[in-house]
């Protein structure tokens, strides 16, 4: 008998023809690190849920900066700690801010860096959520303003990009007309566009120390069950002036990754977040996978649903394996 059927294992022959027709690759240039900068001094805390991820203090940045560039990463996502917190975030928008006072360092001694701000207020507020509350209730148009004066107050201090991570509707058209307004027309908006209220999130609150005191953040982020809805989301994001468009979490929401990238035509980021992060070191550490091989194909995973960069606390790892593999 005759079989008729294609010989697809062809191009899979050996390491150097698998090589020469994969689709996707992943670089140092595709890694965003997240950097958590904390007010004080002496300070070097490593999270106990993200091991190998610290809290840093401006006195220890420099030896943190020179392992960053020593790995080959390109750019840096700046958290802030700071000392004192309050109703309104003040030191979100104080020029001697804690990411102000890193953004101006960085630029200053390893200027090649690209700095990422992220630009919310839950790191700042005494009560945790990401804007102005009345009672227990998130206020929006209120905490635009306030959200305008941090994301100008970054862009004084240096950072090449400013990245909004508060989901207020109207967060994009407001902050793009600040920076305008200011004379920061050249700094673009890396929007998180699409951001779920996720249980992955855990171990970014213990590092950033900005957990909710009441309530959750459900009626500002997105709902996990839907996915229409982030085309929305990212719509008026896009109209509005966003530069760029952040999907968080990573691999729970690889389908909507790969949407926004269909729809649209702007670079598309990804955030491999905390929860993931720690899952995977946990695994490995029991020896229950091998984490090398692991994150490679989780990263390239997002590569291939559509991510253009990738922010990831593994990033030093991942950088190093690459290099590793050349």
């Amino acid at each position: 008998m005759e079989l008729q059927f294609k010989r697809h294992r062809r191009l899979r022959t050996s390491a150097n023809m698998r090589a020469l027709v994969r689709e996707n690759h992943l670089r140092a240039e595709d890694f965003i690190y997240p950097l958590f900068i904390y007010e004080g001094e002496n300070i070097r805390n490593e999270v106990s849920s993200m091991p190998g991820v610290f809290q840093v203090s401006m006195d220890n940045l420099q030896a943190e900066m020179d392992d960053i560039v020593a790995h080959g990463i390109k750019s840096v996502l700046l958290f802030g700690i700071p000392k004192t917190k309050d109703a309104c975030g003040e030191q979100a928008y104080h020029d001697h801010g804690i990411v102000q006072m890193a953004t101006r360092y960085i630029k200053e001694n390893f200027p090649e860096i690209i700095i990422v701000a992220d630009t919310c207020l839950c790191e700042y507020t005494d009560h945790g959520h990401c804007g102005v509350v009345e009672g227990e209730k998130v206020l929006n148009d209120e905490s635009l303003d306030l959200l305008v004066k941090t994301a100008v107050a970054q862009a004084k201090a240096g950072a090449d990009i400013i990245a909004p991570s508060n989901m207020m509707d109207g967060f994009v058209a407001a902050i793009r007309a600040g920076l305008d307004e200011a004379g920061f027309t050249e700094i673009p908006v890396m929007s998180y566009a699409v951001k779920y209220a996720s249980a992955f999130y855990g171990p970014f609150r213990e590092a950033a120390e900005g957990a909710p005191q009441f309530g959750d953040r459900k009626t500002y982020q997105m709902d996990p069950a839907n996915r229409i809805e982030a085309l929305r989301e990212a719509e008026s994001d896009v109209a509005e002036g966003a530069d760029f468009l952040i999907v968080k979490p990573g691999m729970p929401y690889l389908d909507i990754v790969r949407d926004v990238k269909n729809n649209f035509n702007l670079p598309v980021v990804i955030y491999n977040v905390s929860g993931e992060y720690a899952m995977v070191k946990a695994a490995a550490q029991n020896g229950w996978v091998d984490e090398k091989k692991t994150v490679l194909e989780m990263l390239l995973g997002m590569k291939r649903a559509g991510a253009d960069l990738i922010i990831t606390y593994h990033a030093k790892d991942a950088c190093r394996w690459l290099k590793e593999d050349e």
